[in-house]
């Protein structure tokens, strides 16, 4: 009896540790954005305006963007679909639709990733003119 637990438990440490192993050389991605916040100004109300959000890949694994959600259906994000390796760069295309809502505007798009942070928020404001 004594010799099967001691046989389990080193199966739990050799798993354990393979598993340990895999995640290190896997990597951690980490995703970090030039500026989080634009501001588009003063822009015409009779067509888009859109911003493209660059960022790096600064850490050590493949960047996914999982989803980006807008808070409504006048803003429109676009992301990669494909994995950003370490030290690559990327965008995240902002779209923002002014027909029929004159006035001041400021939105949120929520990134969700594979890496650290899991959740940034990005920002547009400006001003749609009559």
């Amino acid at each position: 009896m004594k010799k099967t637990l001691i046989i389990l438990a080193a199966i739990i440490l050799v798993a354990a540790t393979a598993t340990a192993k895999k995640k290190a050389a896997e990597g951690t991605p980490s995703i970090s954005f030039t500026e989080s916040v634009w501001d588009f100004g003063t822009i015409k109300s009779d067509q888009p305006a859109s911003h493209n959000f660059e960022f790096t890949n600064t850490g050590t694994g493949n960047l996914v963007i999982l989803d980006a959600t807008a808070e409504c259906g006048c803003t429109r994000p676009e992301w990669p679909d494909k994995p950003v390796a370490p030290g690559k760069k990327g965008k995240v295309k902002v779209t923002y639709n002014p027909v029929g809502r004159p006035g001041s505007f400021e939105k949120t798009v929520t990134i969700k990733t594979n890496g650290s942070p899991k959740k940034v928020r990005l920002k547009i404001r400006g001003t749609v003119a009559p």
